[in-house]
């Protein structure tokens, strides 16, 4: 029985899921390497973390409750909010206070919105409720996030098939119930009918998903018997009486209701009439088990590489050469190297480098050693770096990583390995750092200079690189992600990591001979697809929770069956080093680009995609490093579909500044730049963001930058909340 089960059970798995893991940002993640550190060590204040472990201590529901009160009562500006109010909302459920429970869980949700066990709970609690349309957009948001994530990591493999599969059949559960009751709440017709049929297919899914409960089937009668399908109906009906359970007598009660509707001269007595229900083969549908629709696992075409688009696109591929895609990742050449080798040539282990608000400030080591120097000699590129031995060791520059705002080094050792140096050279600093310690968590094995000499998985570039940064790579004994036995098509991002491999495709434009291909037949046409797959082209580097999987031969960036690109689950954004989001839940971090694109409206309902607004094949990137469509008049990204705003007077009057001004610009409100990049400040890609004046008030301008005090800098969030209020009252 339902009854009692979904908090217990959500409480059960709040228990069992302790965060435990705080992955680094800006770094491959794989199936064996989600563990770098503990997600409580983050929190400096001992008592704060003390109170925060409270949190997941094996305890009754009512004093899980008390200590997330406690909590949040003692620690309002926490980073880790998101997780207090769930469980607050849980205890809160399992206490039978649903509305408290609700409360608490939108509070959680405003920081966290991708928690589908949280919203597989807000669902139940809202069908039963008959808050209808809210657990309907609940459930099919919970639905919708565990086909993209994949297991939480302090669940144990062994464990989350059993609980995926449990918390799917509720929200499917909850999903038939709210489309029922809507259904019924309103006339008949077409709409009603629409509802139903959709009300029946969701609790089909929930029954095959989980058989066991008695209240699926009954209410998946109650549709059928709202349907007229009596027949079906009483066989659920019956189903749920022969259990006898709680749910015996409604479902008995159905039955006879039922009963009385058959012609008495044929539907014989009542316990035959129920023994005949019971026995009856359910309907096909029934048995049918919930999963994606079956997809022909064919092989895709073989590569050609990127000279072969050459001949018919050169104006593009000329283009796509001078673009930062084919620079990613490049073979030494001189004329390549943008970092200062020859005056501010020298790096000092103990300088500690501190970015912050847009600024980066290095602060001399008190007891500063040399560790590296960058040597130009005879016209080649060299690092000497000083080692444990005490001695200065020399390697060349065999590879350059980068060509716009920051570049790293590469050298290839005699075992073929290629590893990266571990300082970098912004161009925008105009001098050398340690990015690694600029961004990682306390304790990261790569930001320690002296990981260099051991010359392992932390420097390996074809481990930890090669993935977003080379095309086509795998490991040729079959393997996965180790330094060894890798190897890449071509360096850089190459035309078919895009568009698919294409030798099916200059076979044909040589012999003339056509052949069927679809929307997602390589080489991929983007006009031709819709904005998730769009997207999900550009996730393979542009998503930082991606969860990489080795092929079955191997492949580590791309697929040679079905599409090939790839469809990689996701970390749980809550298991991430909180140096990717800011406090109020917004991302921080460009390395989460996607991800932030994806909570937006503009993705979600409607059709925005990264190339709404860029344009890989431009032809100005001296000019445009960030590939825009307009960037001489950047509103166009915007007006496009919000088209009343092509009026600049209408402009003006929603954004309350002059038509001409850079405060005018969409962008400058619902995509400000606050997400960190190569040590600038880039536009968030959340872009239906809107000035929140409440959060700035919690947690200051630093963890919670609101776009209006950016420009307004003397202002305070008050300020900001008093005028978006009297605008609200105005309009």
């Amino acid at each position: 029985m339902r009854r009692g089960f979904l908090p217990a059970f959500f409480g059960a798995l709040l228990s069992a899921a302790v965060p435990v893991a705080a992955q680094d940002i800006d770094t491959l993640v794989t199936t064996t390497n989600r563990s770098p550190s503990t997600v409580a060590d983050q929190i400096k204040d001992p008592a704060e973390r003390g109170a925060f472990l409270d949190l997941y201590k094996p305890q009754a529901a009512g004093a899980m409750l008390q200590a997330a009160k406690r909590f949040l009562q003692n620690y309002p500006q926490s980073a880790f909010l998101a997780q207090a109010y769930e469980v607050a909302a849980d205890s809160s459920f399992d206490e039978g206070d649903y509305a408290d429970g609700l409360a608490y869980a939108q509070h959680s949700l405003n920081y966290l919105p991708e928690n589908p066990q949280l919203l597989v709970a807000v669902a139940d609690v809202q069908a039963r409720q008959h808050l209808n349309d809210e657990a309907i957009t609940n459930a099919r948001a919970a639905l919708y996030y565990f086909d993209r994530f994949g297991r939480p990591g302090a669940i144990s493999e062994s464990q989350w098939p059993e609980l995926k599969r449990r918390m799917r059949a509720t929200a499917k559960f909850a999903l038939g119930r709210a489309l029922l009751q809507q259904a019924v709440a309103g006339p008949a017709g077409e709409k009603r009918r629409a509802l139903l049929k959709e009300s029946e297919a969701a609790l089909e899914q929930a029954r095959s998903l989980n058989a066991a409960d008695s209240q699926i089937v009954y209410v998946l009668g109650l549709v059928r018997l709202s349907s007229g399908d009596f027949h079906s109906a009483a066989q659920n009906f019956a189903a749920v009486y022969i259990r006898k359970d709680e749910l015996a007598p409604k479902a008995l009660e159905q039955m006879q209701t039922i009963y009385k509707t058959l012609d008495p001269k044929t539907r014989g007595d009542f316990n035959s009439f129920v023994a005949r229900a019971a026995e009856s083969k359910p309907k096909e549908s029934d048995q049918q088990v919930q999963g994606k629709p079956i997809v022909e696992s064919k092989n895709t075409p073989a590569y050609a590489g990127s000279d072969s688009c050459r001949g018919c696109h050169s104006g593009v591929y000329r283009n796509w050469s001078q673009s930062g895609m084919s620079k990613m990742f490049r073979v030494y050449a001189p004329q390549n190297v943008i970092g200062d080798f020859t005056a501010n040539n020298q790096f000092f282990a103990g300088d500690d480098p501190k970015y912050d608000d847009g600024k980066l400030q290095i602060i001399r080591g008190q007891n500063r050693t040399p560790f590296a120097r960058m040597e130009l000699r005879d016209g080649k590129h060299y690092f000497i770096i000083f080692e444990s031995d005490g001695q200065w060791h020399t390697y060349p520059v065999d590879y350059t990583i980068g060509s716009k705002w920051q570049q790293a080094y590469a050298t290839r050792l005699a075992n073929g390995q290629i590893h990266v140096f571990p300082i970098q050279y912004s161009a925008l600093e105009k001098q050398w750092l340690n990015y690694w310690k600029v961004i990682d968590s306390t304790g990261s094995p790569r930001a320690d200079l002296h990981s260099w000499e051991k010359l392992g998985a932390t420097t390996s570039y074809q481990a930890v690189c090669a993935v977003c940064h080379t095309s086509q790579l795998r490991n040729v004994k079959g393997g996965g992600f180790e330094p060894d036995n890798l190897e890449f098509r071509e360096t850089g991002i190459n035309c078919e990591m895009c568009h698919g491999p294409s030798a099916q495709h200059v076979a044909s434009m040589n012999t003339g001979e056509e052949y069927k291909k679809g929307p997602l037949d390589p080489p991929i046409e983007f006009k031709k697809l819709d904005n998730r797959d769009f997207v999900t082209v550009c996730a393979q580097c542009h998503m930082q929770s991606a969860i990489r999987t080795p092929g079955p031969h191997g492949e580590l960036n791309y697929s040679t069956t079905g599409t090939f690109f790839v469809r990689n689950p996701m970390i749980p954004f809550g298991e991430f080093s909180r140096q990717g989001f800011y406090k109020d839940g917004r991302f921080r971090q460009t390395t989460f680009i996607v991800e932030a694109l994806e909570r937006s409206k503009c993705f979600q309902e409607a059709s925005v995609s990264c190339g709404t607004c860029h344009n890989p094949h431009t032809h100005d990137e001296a000019t445009n490093r960030t590939a825009l469509k307009f960037s001489d008049d950047p509103d166009q990204m915007c007006t496009g579909c919000h088209t009343k705003f092509q009026d600049k007077a209408k402009g003006a009057a929603h954004s309350r500044h002059a038509s001409d001004s850079e405060a005018s610009r969409c962008v400058s409100c619902h995509m400000p730049r606050i997400m960190d990049a190569l040590l600038f400040r880039a536009r968030t890609h959340q872009i239906d963001d809107i000035p929140n004046p409440d959060m700035t008030q919690r947690f200051g301008q630093s963890e919670s930058p609101n776009a209006c005090l950016a420009c307004h800098t003397e202002k305070s969030a008050q300020w900001v909340k008093l005028q978006i209020t009297n605008w609200k009252a105005s309009d």
